[in-house]
C-alpha cells in the first residue's frame, strides 16, 4: 500500500478521496488554487501545496506544477478523482515515466476509450451493440450528408474527442445537416482542440443506462451492477439511480455481459462505466465507456455497500479485486440528486457567492457528499457542484419519500441553488411512476413554465 497519495483534485471528491486515504492510513497531499485556499481538502489534508491562480489551466490543468508538488513531497501515487486531467492519456503517461502511479487506467486503456470513434468501432468488433452510425469519423460534408440520409432522419453529430454535450448536435432532417454539422465542428474545436465528429442515429426516447465496471492487474474484471442516469439537462446528469426502474433481470443480465465483455476487450484496470442508450423496445446500444470514477459513484457504494475508491487505491497499489460475489449486487434503492449553484428561474444560470447559512439534512438513509460550509466562498472559476444528496430505502418509493424529507430541510442561502427544483422533481407523476428518458427534463420544465 502506498504511504502517500496526491489528490489533483478540488471540491468534494478532492474530499471524498482523502477520507478514502485516511482510512487506508495514507497520508494526503493537496493541491490548490489560490481560489481554494480555504476549501476543507486543503485544511483536512496533510500537506498541501498552491499550484497557481483560479483558472483551472494554470492550476488544476497545469501538468508540472502537479508532478513538481508531488516529487517535493515524495506522493508515490495520484488521484484525480473526475474531470480535470482524470482521463487525460498524456498525464498519465508522464506519471508512468516519473515513477509516479497514476491511480487509474493505463494511457493506453483512456486512449482507447477516448476517441468516441474508435471506441464504437471497437465495441462493434468485439460485438457489443452499438447505435448505428459511421465507421468512424466524418470528413467529407457531403458523404457524410449522404451516410446521414442512409442512416435516417434524425441523426446525431458528435464530437469523437467529446463528453458532456460538447461537439453534440441532432440534426432532425437533411436540409439543417450542413449547418448543424459545422456547428458541432466548430463547439469541438473549441472544446477540445479536435473538430473530428462522428454520425449516430438519434434515438428518439432513450433512457441512459449505465454500468460499474472494475479491473485489476490480474485480469479479473467484474461489474457492480447499472445506474440510470436518464434524467439530465444540456447531456449533463442531474439524478441517478439503482436499480433502474426499466431493467428486468434478463435485461441486466446481457446488459451486464456486454459491459463485462467492453471492459475485457481492453484489458480494463481500475474503476469504469460503460454507458448504454435503452430504447424502449429493450434493445441497448453502447454509446461511450467513461476511464475514471463517475460523480455518481456514491450510488453504487450505497447500493453495494462497497468503498469504490478505496478499491481503486488498493487495485492501482497492485492488489486483487476485494468484492466478494454476494456484494457486487445491488439491494434495496438508491437515488442521488446533484445540488447545484445554479438559479433555475434564469435558465440554471450560475450563481457563485458566499454561503451565509447552512444546514446539511439528515436521518435513516441519508448521505451528503459535499465540500461547503457556512462561509464558504463559491468560485466562479468551476463547476457548480455544491453537494451531491444520496437518500436510500428498501424500495424506490421509500426511497423517494426520504428525498422529499431531506430536500425539504436542506438549507443552503447566499447563493441560488437547484433545492427547490429537485424538490418539486420529487413530486412530479412522472418521476414517482418510474416513466422517465433523456427528454425527461425539458419536459419537465416545460410543463412548469405553462403552470
Amino acid at each position: 500500500m502506498f504511504k502517500k497519495i496526491l489528490i489533483a483534485n478540488r471540491g468534494e471528491i478532492a474530499l471524498r478521496i482523502l477520507r478514502a486515504c485516511h482510512e487506508l492510513g495514507v497520508k494526503v497531499v493537496a493541491v490548490y488554487s489560490e481560489a481554494d485556499r480555504e476549501s476543507l481538502h486543503v485544511r483536512f489534508s496533510d500537506e498541501d501545496v498552491c499550484i497557481g491562480p483560479p483558472a483551472a489551466a494554470e492550476s488544476y490543468l497545469n501538468v508540472p506544477r502537479i508532478m513538481a508538488a508531488a516529487e517535493v513531497t515524495g506522493a508515490e501515487a495520484i488521484h484525480p478523482g473526475y474531470g480535470f486531467l482524470a482521463e487525460n492519456a498524456d498525464f498519465s503517461e508522464i506519471c508512468a515515466r516519473s515513477d509516479i502511479v497514476f491511480i487509474g487506467p493505463t494511457a493506453d486503456q483512456i486512449r482507447a476509450m477516448g476517441d468516441k470513434a474508435a471506441a464504437r468501432a471497437k465495441m462493434k468488433e468485439l460485438g457489443v451493440p452499438t447505435v448505428p452510425g459511421s465507421d468512424g469519423i466524418v470528413t467529407d460534408p457531403d458523404e457524410a450528408a449522404a451516410l446521414a440520409a442512409e442512416i435516417g432522419f434524425p441523426v446525431m453529430v458528435k464530437a469523437s474527442a467529446g463528453g458532456g454535450g460538447k461537439g453534440m448536435r441532432v440534426v432532425p432532417d437533411a436540409e439543417s445537416f450542413a449547418q448543424l454539422l459545422q456547428a458541432a465542428k466548430n463547439e469541438a474545436r473549441a472544446a477540445f482542440g479536435d473538430d473530428a465528429v462522428y454520425l449516430e442515429k438519434c434515438i428518439v426516447r432513450p433512457r441512459h443506462v449505465e454500468f460499474q465496471v472494475f479491473g485489476d492487474q490480474h485480469g479479473n474484471i467484474v461489474h457492480l451492477g447499472e445506474r440510470d442516469c436518464s434524467i439530465q439537462r444540456r447531456h449533463q446528469k442531474l439524478v441517478e439511480e439503482a436499480p433502474s426502474p426499466a431493467l428486468t433481470p434478463e435485461l441486466r443480465e446481457a446488459m451486464g455481459e456486454a459491459a463485462v465483455k467492453a471492459a475485457e476487450g481492453i484489458d480494463y484496470v481500475g474503476a469504469g462505466t460503460v454507458e448504454f442508450l435503452l430504447d424502449a423496445d429493450g434493445s441497448f446500444h453502447f454509446i461511450e465507456m467513461n476511464t475514471r470514477i463517475q460523480v455518481e459513484h456514491p450510488v453504487t457504494e450505497v447500493a453495494t455497500g462497497l468503498d469504490l475508491v478505496k478499491e481503486q487505491i488498493r487495485v492501482a497499489s497492485g492488489e486483487p479485486l476485494s468484492f466478494p460475489e454476494e456484494q457486487r449486487r445491488l439491494r434495496g434503492h438508491v437515488i442521488e440528486f446533484r445540488v447545484n449553484a445554479e438559479d433555475p428561474e434564469r435558465n440554471f444560470a450560475p450563481s457563485p457567492g458566499q454561503i451565509t447559512t447552512y444546514h446539511p439534512p439528515g436521518g435513516p438513509g441519508v448521505r451528503l457528499d459535499t465540500h461547503v460550509y457556512a462561509g464558504y466562498n463559491m468560485p466562479q472559476h468551476y463547476d457548480s457542484l455544491l453537494a451531491k444528496l444520496i437518500v436510500s430505502g428498501n424500495t424506490r418509493e421509500e426511497a423517494i419519500v426520504r428525498a422529499r424529507n431531506a430536500l425539504d430541510s436542506f438549507v443552503i442561502e447566499g447563493v441560488k441553488t437547484t433545492i427547490p427544483f429537485l424538490v418539486e422533481l420529487t413530486r412530479d407523476e412522472n418521476f414517482v411512476s418510474g416513466n422517465i428518458d433523456t427528454h425527461f427534463v425539458d419536459n419537465f420544465m416545460s410543463e412548469r413554465s405553462e403552470a
